[in-house]
């Protein structure tokens, strides 16, 4: 560990994980690797029937193998070293080794905020324009829309890691999480990170709010539609085709802004608590929510 009163560039960092809660990290290990072989199994089962049936090359199942595919990268980027981190002693992760997680992580997580909102736009026209669907939704239309996705997610993911990077790094090495996670990240650099700020709050404008905001007003006019419809059996099957969806943003976007959102503890005591549900809530998002997307759209269909 580099000393906070030396001046020498931190050449690679160190992970704090669960090693303040050693009982914790035996169990937890068994726990995340069972979960991460779920992610697998699921999400690449749903991917293969995406694409091997013929009657799923449509729209909605196009995205869901994005999705599930993006589940797999994502988890990926970071479960491997946070299993390895629950068996090694001293959880040690290299400069370039942490830029990688850093960049990975961060550009699934924004091109899933924007896949959720191009599956949402899918759903609005099936739900309340279906005569145009076929037209608007062809293959000449929804094959950029997911590109999109992931060129925007990997365009901020670079912009951001190259800021975040760029920063000297003099003092303590040591990141209170599980991975290279951004913010933790931040905290240790010795150097003035308002462009890190600033950038990053444009950045979730434009990946968290936006897509928000977009599968908000696409699910008013899905609800006012399928209201609208006269059957209640009618009402069941329109409803049912974006349930599945519907429940995956609710389960993302909670996380996220539970995870963000609440407010910080000064009580040391309290903080050190803090730090643990953090790091568990983490987990939750980085791991359960991959692991119930392809189960919950198994349900669905």
């Amino acid at each position: 560990m580099v000393r906070a009163n030396q001046t020498s560039p931190v050449m690679g960092f160190l992970l704090l994980g669960l090693s303040a809660h050693p009982v914790l990290e035996k169990s937890f290990f068994v726990l995340i690797l069972l979960m991460y072989l779920v992610i697998l199994l699921g999400n690449g089962v749903l991917i293969l029937v995406t694409v091997t049936d013929s009657r799923l090359h449509t729209p909605m199942y196009f995205f869901l193998g994005n999705l599930s595919f993006l589940d797999i990268c994502y988890t990926t980027s970071s479960v491997p070293l946070v299993l390895d981190g629950f068996l090694t002693p001293r959880k040690t992760i290299s400069f370039s080794g942490c830029a990688v997680q850093m960049f990975l992580s961060f550009a699934m997580g924004a091109t899933e905020c924007v896949l959720l909102g191009m599956m949402a736009f899918d759903r609005y026209m099936a739900i309340c324009n279906p005569l145009r669907y076929p037209v608007v939704m062809s293959k000449a239309v929804y094959v950029p829309m997911a590109a999109g996705s992931w060129a925007a997610g990997c365009t901020t993911a670079m912009v951001q890691t190259s800021l975040a990077m760029r920063l000297p790094f003099c003092g303590d090495n040591v990141i209170n999480h599980f991975a290279c996670e951004i913010l933790a990240v931040l905290k240790l650099a010795c150097a003035d990170i308002s462009m890190n700020v600033i950038s990053m709050g444009v950045a979730n404008v434009i990946f968290v709010g936006i897509p928000v905001l977009f599968i908000f007003v696409s699910y008013v006019f899905i609800l006012a539609t399928i209201l609208r419809i006269p059957s209640a059996e009618g009402r069941r099957k329109a409803f049912s085709t974006c349930s599945a969806h519907l429940t995956v943003v609710v389960v993302f976007y909670g996380t996220i802004l539970f995870m963000y959102g609440k407010p910080k503890s000064k009580d040391p005591l309290g903080a050190d608590k803090q730090d643990l549900s953090d790091k568990l809530i983490s987990l939750f998002y980085g791991v359960v929510t991959p692991m119930l997307n392809p189960i919950i759209y198994s349900l669905r269909n």
